[in-house]
Formats: C-alpha cells, sequence, structure tokens
C-alpha cells in the first residue's frame, strides 16, 4: 500500500537521479576539457571508409585499442589512404560517442608513423628555438656590400656544390671559393656541419658561408634540424645563407640562418655580382677617375704657374732690373735738375748782362767784366763740381750695386755652389758623401757627386 512518505521520498530521488543522455555528456565534456587534444601512435586495423568520406577504424597495440573516427573535412589533408596493419601518428581529441556510450578519438592530423615522428620533432624543435628568440629578425645579419672569399658547408660529390661552382663560375669567375666537405645525411651529419660552421668561424678566411645541400625527402634533410646546427649558426659571426633542398622545403637552419636561399643555385646568385655589372661599374669609376685626374693635373698646373711667378719676381735677376730702373730714375732727375739749374743761371746772366749793356759804364766795364768772369768761373766751377759729385755718387752706388750682384760675383771668376734643393753650401757641414751638388759658374753650370770631405 503506497503511503505519502513514499511518495514525498520519491520526488527526493527524482531531482538526484540523471538520464543516460546527461551522463554520456558529462562524461564527453570531462574527457574533451580534462584532457583535450593528444598525440598518439599505433598500428591501424578494421579500416572503413563509407560513401560519406568519414573514416572509421580501429588504432591498438600489444595490450590495448580505441576506436578512432577521422571526419571527411580533416582526412582529406593527410595526402595518403591508410591501411590496415599501418604505424601511423595521429593527433587526436579524446571525447564521447553518446548514442553508444563509447569513448573514442577524434583525429585532426594523421602521419605515417616515420615520417610522423620527425615532423613532431621539428615542431617541437621550432617552436622552443622561436621561443628561445633564435629565428628574431634583429639578429639577422647582413650579407657584405662586397664579398671576395665565399665558404661553402656542403657534400663534396653533391649535385649542388657542382650547381653553386657553375652559377659562381659564370657569374662572378674572381670570387674565391673555400669549400669545407662534410656529410649531409646520416648520424654524424649534423655534428660534421656544425663543427665546420665553428671552424669557418674561427679561421675567418671567407666573408659569407652557404649551408646546404640538394632536394630530398624529410629524413633525407633532417641534419638541418638537428639542434646543434641551429644553434651553430645562430652563434656564427659569419653571414650564413641557408641553402637547403628546393624551394619547398623547409628546416630549422632557414629559420635560424641570416638569409634562406629557396636553392643552392639562388643562393650562389646571391653572393656573387653578375661580371657584365661588374665591368659596367669599372668603367663608370674608370670615368670618374679620369675625370678626377685631369682635375687634380690642372689644379696643380695651376700651383706650378703660381710658384714659377712668384719665384721669378724673387730671382736676383728681377730684383736687380728693378734696382736698375729706380737707378735710371734718379739718373734722369738728376740730369733734368742741372738742366733746370744751368737754364735758371743762363737767364740770370742774361738779365745781369742786359742791366749792364743798359747801364754801361766804362768805370765800371773793367770791375763788372772781372766780377762777371769770376762769376762765371765760380758757376761753372760750382756746376763742374756739382756734376763731378753726382756722376761720383753715381759711380759709387753703381759699384755698390754691381758688388752686391750675384752675376758680378760670377764675372770676377767666382762661383756659386748648390745642394740639390738649390740651397747655397757655404759649410761642409751641409753636404754628405754621395750627394749630388752643382756649380753654377759665368757661362754654364757644372755637376759634381761627392767622394771625400776635408776639413780645414
Amino acid at each position: 500500500m503506497l503511503t505519502n512518505d513514499m511518495f514525498t521520498s520519491h520526488k527526493v530521488v527524482d531531482k538526484s537521479v540523471l538520464s543516460v543522455k546527461d551522463l554520456n555528456q558529462m562524461v564527453k565534456d570531462l574527457l574533451t576539457d580534462g584532457i583535450g587534444q593528444i598525440w598518439l601512435m599505433g598500428e591501424i586495423s578494421n579500416f572503413s571508409r563509407p560513401s560519406s568520406g568519414h573514416w572509421y577504424f580501429t588504432l591498438k597495440d600489444d595490450e590495448a585499442q580505441v576506436r578512432c573516427a577521422m571526419f571527411r573535412n580533416n582526412n582529406f589533408k593527410t595526402g595518403f589512404i591508410p591501411q590496415n596493419g599501418q604505424q601511423v601518428l595521429v593527433q587526436a581529441t579524446v571525447t564521447l560517442y553518446e548514442a553508444r556510450g563509447e569513448y573514442q578519438l577524434v583525429l585532426n592530423k594523421m602521419q605515417p608513423a616515420g615520417a610522423g615522428l620527425l615532423q613532431q620533432k621539428f615542431d617541437q624543435l621550432k617552436q622552443k628555438l622561436n621561443e628561445e628568440g633564435l629565428f628574431d629578425a634583429m639578429y639577422k645579419k647582413s650579407l657584405p656590400e662586397i664579398v671576395r672569399t665565399v665558404g661553402i658547408i656542403t657534400s663534396a660529390t653533391g649535385a649542388a656544390l657542382q650547381d653553386i661552382l657553375q652559377i659562381l663560375n659564370r657569374r662572378d669567375p674572381s670570387l674565391r671559393l673555400i669549400i669545407y666537405p662534410t656529410q649531409v645525411q646520416g648520424d654524424t651529419a649534423a655534428a660534421q656541419i656544425a663543427r665546420l660552421i665553428n671552424l669557418a668561424n674561427q679561421r675567418q678566411e671567407c666573408d659569407v658561408l652557404i649551408v646546404g645541400r640538394g632536394g630530398g625527402s624529410l629524413e633525407d634533410l633532417w641534419a638541418f634540424n638537428e639542434e646543434v646546427v641551429a644553434r651553430a649558426i645562430f652563434a656564427s659571426d659569419l653571414p650564413i645563407i641557408s641553402a637547403v633542398g628546393h624551394e619547398i622545403d623547409f628546416t630549422i637552419a632557414d629559420f635560424v640562418a641570416d638569409i634562406r636561399a629557396a636553392t643552392p643555385s639562388a643562393a650562389a646568385e646571391l653572393v656573387s655580382r653578375d661580371k657584365t655589372e661588374q665591368f659596367r661599374q669599372i668603367e663608370g669609376q674608370e670615368q670618374r677617375l679620369s675625370m678626377a685626374m685631369d682635375y687634380y693635373i690642372l689644379h696643380c698646373q695651376e700651383k706650378l704657374n703660381r710658384l714659377v711667378n712668384q719665384l721669378q719676381e724673387q730671382h736676383p735677376e728681377t730684383k736687380l732690373a728693378k734696382q736698375l730702373n729706380l737707378l735710371q730714375s734718379f739718373q734722369h732727375l738728376l740730369l733734368s735738375s742741372i738742366q733746370q739749374y744751368l737754364i735758371s743761371r743762363t737767364k740770370q746772366y742774361t738779365e745781369i748782362d742786359r742791366r749792364l749793356l743798359q747801364l754801361s759804364p766804362e768805370n765800371s766795364v773793367t770791375q763788372y767784366g772781372q766780377l762777371l768772369v769770376a762769376n762765371y768761373k765760380g758757376i761753372v766751377n760750382a756746376v763742374e763740381k756739382k756734376l763731378a759729385n753726382a756722376e761720383h755718387q753715381f759711380a759709387i752706388q753703381a759699384a755698390q750695386l754691381n758688388s752686391i750682384s750675384p752675376l758680378a760675383t760670377l764675372e770676377r771668376g767666382y762661383s756659386v755652389t748648390v745642394d740639390d734643393r738649390q740651397n747655397v753650401i757655404r759649410k761642409i757641414d751641409q753636404v754628405v758623401i754621395g750627394e749630388t751638388i752643382t756649380t753654377r759658374l759665368k757661362k754654364g753650370s757644372l755637376i759634381s757627386k761627392i767622394t771625400q770631405i776635408k776639413s780645414k
């Protein structure tokens, strides 16, 4: 028999009871939010591919298995069709298929196990180095404006080296090449590449380094995804061009290097200048140099002309000519003064003679005649004395001028000896044995070489 207490109790129980749907939804939320996305590796089995385009399969290992689904909007990106028994690496979200109450994985990415592990390692190292700042543009070094020596770190027998050499020989045969041969594939390749980068920096014998190889699979290029190579590139003082694989290939070395070249051939073009362009630049520089030389020679010629003019003005012959002109001016002035003086005296004499003729006293004629004769003689004597004195002064000045003239010294049989800087030699300590000296005579010069020096 039902009672009120029983109904009351049933109502309380109803408030705490969940439906199966609610339960599954809660579990799904717990799985999705609590675990989130994971990477998982396993073997595919029970693979099915219905007309909807979705993929359903089981992922298992030796001890367990889990059901998986990969919907059409994600599985078309994988690039391959999985096969039963194939080992794969998947990125998935842990969730619950509510209709059956079974937990499953919903896949976002899938890769074959080998390539997948490498890609995972690639992504992890890339993220790590990026967070450390190894990819930052602020650390990238520019290529030198003029590259004279190029270092190449690659396989000595690879096609990449031949491509680089062919392009450098065609574009700029003047470039000096230093090849650091290394393995570019295999377990020891990364360590060898890093060691050669450090060695090139120690030697400092090149201006830029090309580090790379030809194309290949992810496994083939893996040496350039190793951390030891990335850190060697980052620590390099020399600018480094990464030239690994083809244009579509990207490696960790590409992100760390100062410049990434799409191919080894592209790297060769980056470090070389086209020889035709170089010829044009050289011709332009030659023209500018020729113009500069013409201007310099013209400037030197103008300076030489100024110095020649100054030298001519300071030359003894020029000074002597000026003094001679001055002396002639004085002589002309003196003669003019004497002439004026004579004219003045003659006028006085004529005036006196006229007055005497007017007066003409016989008694005074004799006295005045005697006085006139005396005055005339005095005047003549004075004029002659003044003229003689002037001529004497002229002779003295001419003799003095002649005595200080270097030409007069040479006329008397003396000579003037100068060194190669045109300094007059007065003492023996002005010269040394073996020096060339010039002796200037009245006519001509003698050039001698000192073989012996004797003191008094």
